[in-house]
C-alpha cells in the first residue's frame, strides 16, 4: 500500500498544478475570449471549488475503501483548493480594482455575493494555516471541529458563484448537488455510529434485566 501511494504522489502532485498550467498556456494563446479577465477569474474560482469538492469526497472514499493512505491527498487537495481561491482573489483584486482599497471595500459593502466570497475564502484560509502537524497538535480536539467548517466554505463559494452569474446556472447547481451528496453521506454515517452506540450500550443492561436500578 506504502508502494502504491509513493507512485501516485507525483501524478497527484502534476494533476494539481495541471489546471494552472492550461490557464497560462491559454493566456499566451490569447485564447481567454473577449473578456479575458472574466475568463480567469471563472477558471480559477471553477478550479477552487472542483478541488474543495474533491477534498470533501476524500472521507467518503476512505470510509468505504478503509485506506487509510487518503489523508495525506485530502490535505492537498484541500490546500490545492485554497491556492486556486488565493489566485482568484488576487485576480479580482489586481485586474478588477487595481489594489485601490476604499473601491474595494465598497465593492464588497454593495455586492451581496462578494460577503459569500470573503466567507468562504477566509474559511479556507484558517483551514490551511492550521493544517500542519504542529497546528494540529496544539489545537487538539478543536482542530477537528475547526476543520468542518469546509462543508460551510464549500457552500458559501457555491451561492458566492451562483449569485454572481446571470446566464447558465447548471454548474453552480451541479456543485450544490455533489455537495448535497457528500453532506448527506456524511449524515448517514453519523445516524449508523449513534445507532451502533446506542445498540453497544443497551447491551450490558439487556443482558442483566433482573438488575435494579
Amino acid at each position: 500500500m506504502d508502494a502504491l501511494i509513493n507512485r501516485l504522489w507525483p501524478i497527484t502532485l502534476v494533476s494539481c498544478a495541471a489546471p494552472l498550467l492550461w490557464l497560462l498556456l491559454e493566456i499566451g494563446w490569447n485564447r481567454l475570449g473577449s473578456n479575458p479577465i472574466q475568463a480567469m477569474h471563472i477558471y480559477l474560482g471553477d478550479w477552487s471549488l472542483r478541488f474543495l469538492c474533491i477534498t470533501l469526497a476524500i472521507t467518503p472514499l476512505q470510509t468505504m475503501t478503509n485506506w487509510r493512505g487518503m489523508t495525506d491527498y485530502r490535505q492537498l487537495f484541500g490546500l490545492t483548493a485554497f491556492f486556486y481561491a488565493t489566485l482568484h482573489l488576487l485576480g479580482y483584486l489586481s485586474a478588477d480594482q487595481a489594489w485601490v482599497w476604499p473601491l474595494i471595500g465598497i465593492d464588497i459593502l454593495q455586492s451581496s455575493y462578494l460577503w459569500f466570497g470573503v466567507l468562504a475564502y477566509l474559511i479556507l484560509f484558517l483551514l490551511a494555516v492550521t493544517s500542519p502537524k504542529v497546528a494540529k497538535k496544539r489545537l487538539g480536539k478543536t482542530w477537528k471541529k475547526l476543520h468542518r467548517y469546509i462543508y460551510l466554505a464549500a457552500g458559501a463559494a457555491i451561492v458566492h458563484y451562483f449569485w454572481q452569474l446571470k446566464g447558465n446556472l447548471a454548474e453552480p447547481l451541479f456543485y450544490l448537488l455533489v455537495l448535497a451528496m457528500l453532506m448527506g453521506f456524511r449524515g448517514l454515517v453519523w445516524l449508523k455510529n449513534r445507532r451502533f452506540g446506542q445498540t453497544a450500550a443497551a447491551k450490558p443492561q439487556a443482558a442483566n434485566p433482573d438488575r435494579a436500578d
